[in-house]
């Protein structure tokens, strides 16, 4: 393999992990704070690719309307976010986990059916902005600018949830409650108010990689379930529950679907499961997971 190819090879990877980061970082952080494991994670990476779709049209299309326009998505999908965890998940926090699993699957088949509903079943693929179409040349090899984009895209998305977690007083009571939240309501902090925000945050930040993504993949019924077996290999892989461990998973299970795909592509989608299996054999909990996950 040469040079060049090697490098695309590695950059389309690393670009498969900008996505699988962004998306599984909400499904960490929610379980983390919240130890719910939520099946409308991909639902709302879905609804957040259709609304870039429809709205990206609304907008000039170049790299502010579509940066507009994936924000503004993410941020209607935010919305579903705290509607679902105030109406249906915060009744359920007393109870079983399976119950919390349960409700989170079945709201997940009810928006897969409403979205049929909405949209039909044919593929949508939404124009990318100008500035993001073609290639640019980096030594030997010639690399799509939209893989650049998304990897700077997620590195800033990092950067955003470590000042979020690390300098805000907000992300700091989230990591409290991570640790121990009923010691966190003694003192007279709202925790189910923590929830609703880490549940927000969560949905905000599936919806964005959808949106994000919304321009490269055929946006239609089953990206949901897809990217939601994804995000939770990457989240188990790192370790449930840790930021850090989300982006060394997406690093690591992007570049196995990358190569996988070139080198194996009868068995591309078993790769990550396999890497998963490895990983899990030599630390059960994950790369970065703690004793209690």
């Amino acid at each position: 393999m040469s040079g060049g190819t090697l490098l695309v090879q590695v950059l389309s990877g690393l670009s498969l992990a900008a996505i699988l980061f962004i998306v599984s970082s909400g499904m960490t952080l929610v379980f983390g704070t919240m130890r719910v494991i939520n099946m409308t994670h991909g639902s709302f990476y879905m609804f957040g690719a259709y609304l870039l779709a429809i709205t990206f049209d609304k907008f000039d299309q170049h790299l502010v309307g579509f940066v507009g326009a994936f924000l503004l998505s993410a941020l209607v999908v935010l919305v579903l976010g705290i509607i679902i965890e105030f109406v249906v998940l915060r009744r359920l926090y007393k109870g079983e986990h399976l119950l919390q699993l349960l409700a989170t699957w079945a709201l997940m088949l009810i928006f897969e059916q409403l979205a049929l509903d909405v949209w039909g079943s044919a593929t949508v693929t939404p124009p990318s902005p100008a500035s993001l179409s073609g290639t640019m040349t980096l030594g030997a090899a010639s690399i799509p600018v939209f893989y650049v984009f998304l990897i700077l895209f997620a590195a800033l998305i990092f950067v955003a949830l470590w000042i979020f977690n690390n300098r805000m007083g907000i992300g700091r009571l989230l990591r409290a409650a991570v640790e121990d939240h009923e010691l966190l309501s003694t003192i007279g902090v709202n925790v189910r108010r923590l929830y609703t925000v880490a549940f927000a945050v969560g949905a905000f930040l599936a919806a964005l990689g959808g949106a994000l993504i919304a321009p490269e993949i055929s946006v239609g019924p089953g990206i949901d379930l897809s990217i939601l077996v994804e995000s939770f290999v990457v989240a188990v892989v790192g370790g449930l529950g840790n930021i850090n461990g989300a982006v060394i998973g997406a690093i690591i299970i992007g570049l196995a679907q990358s190569f996988g795909a070139t080198y194996i592509p009868n068995m591309a989608e078993a790769s990550i499961y396999f890497v998963m299996v490895v990983v899990l054999i030599v630390r059960p909990r994950g790369l970065f997971g703690r004793e209690e996950f």
